[in-house]
């Protein structure tokens, strides 16, 4: 009853703020990018920084679940919203002294710390404000938002960054981040009043003894949904973020407009499928999810097809325009049910721990499937038809072997 009769002030809040938290984040971390490659020059340092901005994320979202289940979750939004306003304020006062570099690096590992406990936080607050078809729609509409803020950030964070330089684009995050906190303070959640008199140390234990206690012996098939997922961010890391702009670019010689063009596109092909959910949520079913797997193995199929068809690069283009389309839709599909799945299938007092171990191990295989695509696309440079076949029939093997177990998650 609570989660229905606060459904529209508590998560009007909350999306008002995820809007105004992303494009503040998107666009700084695009302007970051193209302000360390302006000064260094270095693909590897720039990639190095990546990197060391990412660790933090990975090591520390656990514990980020953990206080999430632990503590007021709008508190600590509030909190780490505050917080990154504050450091990228710091960071944008401290540029003009020198050590710019050493600056951002710095900049991005502290945002990196601060979103692993974040992202946990907002995944838990979803189903603790909705339930039924309402959690479906609403991590829906969390998808969309998502995937409007990375479609806007890139050509907007580019204009805004080539007119003004970085200085201002800081100065716009860190409204963004203020905003996004205060927007949080008007958020009403119920949280457990837990007992202090445990050590921090045997607290994180039993945390973790008890949430994987959860997945491995109470609800397995939360584990195997976690596990198919990451699967699924395997495959669409190493062939839709990498071999995607990969082919336009390098294998098929078009120019940055046409990959900027394909961009687009994906992204729009995230916000329809998250949209899709949201309208079908309450005809939806589970079983249809071994559908959106195979469908997804399928189209890189006339993707490989391509290279080996006598239709030219306009006609490879459109054929790659279209199937990597459709993956994406897939994609957005699969993952905004999947993250209600098991969010509906979590108790309350797991939801923080159970949602960071879902960013956890997404963040784990994407850089995965990232290098392991990338090095088959340079090694198959002048046959790519010999990655995209194998990893389309891969993926409807695996997808149709997933029907039986989509089927019992339905009957459950």
């Amino acid at each position: 009853m609570t989660r229905e009769n606060k459904f529209n002030r508590n998560f009007f809040f909350l999306i008002l703020g995820q809007i105004s938290s992303l494009l503040g984040n998107f666009t700084l971390k695009f302007a970051l990018s193209m302000y360390v490659l302006d000064r260094t020059g270095s693909a590897s340092i720039f990639a190095g920084l990546l990197a060391m901005a990412m660790l933090p994320t990975i090591l520390l979202s656990p514990l980020g679940g953990i206080l999430a289940d632990r503590a007021n979750r709008r508190n600590i939004m509030v909190a780490l919203d505050l917080l990154s306003g504050l450091f990228v304020l710091g960071a944008c006062l401290l540029l003009p002294y020198g050590h710019d570099i050493f600056v951002i690096g710095a900049l991005l590992v502290v945002l990196s710390i601060l979103g692993a406990f974040e992202s946990p936080t907002v995944q838990a607050c979803v189903p603790q404000m909705l339930s039924g078809d309402r959690l479906i729609k609403g991590n829906a509409a969390v998808s969309q938002v998502a995937a409007a803020a990375s479609l806007i950030t890139p050509f907007s964070g580019s204009i805004f960054y080539s007119a003004f330089g970085i200085k201002p684009v800081l100065y716009v995050a860190v409204i963004c981040f203020f905003i996004t906190a205060f927007l949080e303070c008007f958020i009403r959640l119920e949280y457990p009043k837990a007992s202090h008199d445990m050590k921090v140390g045997a607290m994180i234990k039993e945390d973790f003894s008890v949430s994987m206690r959860f997945l491995c012996s109470e609800q397995p098939d939360i584990l195997k949904l976690l596990l198919l997922a990451a699967l699924v961010s395997f495959f669409v890391a190493g062939t839709a973020i990498v071999g995607y702009p990969f082919l336009v670019r390098n294998v098929l010689g078009l120019t940055a407009e046409y990959y900027g063009m394909a961009e687009s596109v994906m992204g729009m092909a995230a916000i329809l499928g998250s949209a899709l959910v949201g309208i079908f949520a309450a005809k939806f079913h589970p079983r249809y999810l071994a559908g959106v797997f195979v469908s997804f193995g399928i189209c890189l199929i006339p993707a490989g097809l391509a290279f080996l068809l006598p239709i030219g690069i306009w006609g490879q283009y459109v054929l790659l325009l279209a199937m990597f389309f459709a993956c994406q839709f897939g994609c957005s599909v699969f993952s905004s049910y999947a993250i209600s799945i098991i969010q509906t299938r979590t108790p309350e007092h797991l939801m923080g721990k159970v949602m960071s171990y879902v960013f956890t191990l997404s963040m784990c295989v994407q850089p995965i499937g990232q290098i392991a695509y990338g090095a088959l696309f340079d090694l198959f440079f002048d046959s790519p038809c010999l990655v995209l076949l194998p990893s389309g029939v891969i993926i409807c093997i695996t997808g149709f072997l997933s029907i039986g177990f989509f089927r019992k998650l339905g009957k459950n």
